[in-house]
């Protein structure tokens, strides 16, 4: 437990094996408020002519960032802040009241794990400036007995969390399904089957130029749905080879496009990399969902989406089949892909 960094006190220097080499580093993190990803307003769907539009604008942003951001989306703002302080009272708790959820193994398949930088922190080489908590959310009526008690209301308000967001993903997976011309529920069912909650919690650090809360990646999932601190920047979108910052706005979602959006969008929409920064002042805490198809769900590019003109970039394969080679990766970002994509590609 004393692995965890938010146990840690009065740290005035970055530990060695937390320095990422230089190459790596994110250097003087700064945030330039002019360049950000789209925001889009999903109030504007229940008008027809509307709906067109911001179809429209989320197609763009998938392909041109990989990332969006979602207001007027329909998850109340008080079931938000109260999920935030939730999370946030857990890593405040003394130590003993967490100690059961702790866990090194990344073979376990725990209904509530907690740990810290990664899973493979007994064999990384750096470590990550983040401690972590996972939920794991399917079904949710069967996983929600495994989390904590404490805070008290911790099970009550996040199950009711989780509902919602649910929702929202299911809203925006309709409205691609739409604007790329697949028949309704083509990412439900088996491809959006496993919802999945993730808490970063990220401490102030002493030198943020020296480290990372999160190292550049892409996600193996299909879609992922972020809420941010409400005023803390960390979150940052590879754009055209430079790092931007993800602004945080109060009572808005991000939302991510992962590799098998790629996949079955044919390259419609992009998978992009990002990271997570930290802060010498403050701590920061986001909320991820993530929604991951079946382990023998068929992922593949849409076939209304492949003619001609426009040839299946990737094969047909299964869904476990990519998470195994996903876990043993190592390299670049693309390799995660070229084993899955047709030779005549």
């Amino acid at each position: 437990m004393k692995k965890l960094v938010s146990s840690w006190n009065n740290v005035q220097t970055v530990p060695e094996k937390y320095i990422f080499p230089p190459e790596k580093r994110p250097g003087n993190v700064t945030f330039n408020a002019s360049k950000s990803i789209p925001v889009i307003d999903l109030e504007a769907i229940a008008i027809s002519q509307d709906r067109d539009a911001t179809i429209q604008k989320i197609l763009k942003a998938g392909q041109d960032y990989g990332f969006f951001q979602v207001i007027n989306h329909g998850v109340a703002e008080d079931l938000m802040n109260d999920t935030m302080s939730v999370f946030k009272e857990f890593f405040e708790l003394p130590e003993e009241d967490k100690t059961s959820f702790y866990c090194e193994d990344a073979t376990r398949n725990n209904h509530c794990m907690l740990y810290t930088s990664s899973l493979l922190y007994a064999t990384e080489d750096v470590h990550l400036w983040r401690d972590n908590l996972r939920n794991s959310c399917h079904p949710l009526e069967e996983c929600i007995q495994y989390w904590p008690e404490k805070p008290t209301r911790y099970r009550h308000v996040v199950g009711a969390y989780a509902t919602e967001v649910k929702k929202l993903a299911a809203t925006i997976l309709e409205l691609l399904c739409e604007g790329l011309g697949l028949e309704p529920g083509h990412f439900g069912g088996k491809l959006s089957e496993i919802p999945s909650l993730l808490v970063n919690h990220y401490p102030p650090c002493p030198d943020p130029s020296l480290t990372l809360g999160v190292s550049e990646h892409c996600d193996p999932n299909l879609i992922t749905i972020l809420q941010q601190d409400s005023d803390v920047f960390g979150l940052q979108v590879l754009k055209n080879g430079e790092w931007i910052g993800v602004e945080p706005i109060s009572n808005a979602f991000v939302v991510n496009m992962g590799y098998q959006m790629q996949i079955i969008s044919n390259n419609k929409l992009r998978s992009v990399e990002h990271r997570a920064v930290t802060n010498s002042e403050k701590a920061r805490t986001s909320v991820a969902m993530f929604f991951i198809p079946n382990g023998d769900s068929i992922v593949e590019p849409a076939k209304a989406l492949v003619d001609p003109r426009n040839p299946a970039i990737y094969k047909s394969f299964q869904y476990k089949e990519f998470i195994s080679h996903f876990m043993k990766k190592t390299g670049g970002i693309d390799v995660a892909l070229e084993p899955f994509k047709l030779q005549a590609n």
